[in-house]
């Protein structure tokens, strides 16, 4: 589970990018945290670049790798 110290610099959302599902190589739009639906695993992702392929970790059970945005990283125009 992702932690933080300071709340003052988070904010709920409820933006349709917290519910899309991503495959192990697929490029997301968003940077941010991402986090394994199955496992909970969480990794940091930056837009544009491809989330960790397949072989980045395997499950025990052979449940997919399903990554789901977490924390939404915002960058100033």
């Amino acid at each position: 589970m992702a932690e933080y110290k300071y709340g003052n610099h988070l904010i709920k959302g409820d933006s349709v990018a917290y519910d899309t599902e991503w495959v192990p190589g697929s490029t997301p739009p968003n940077s941010g945290i991402y986090r394994c639906k199955n496992c909970g695993d969480e990794i940091a992702a930056n837009k544009g670049n491809p989330l960790p392929p397949q072989n980045h970790h395997q499950h025990k059970n052979r449940a997919p790798i399903i990554w789901q945005l977490l924390v939404f990283a915002q960058q100033q125009p």
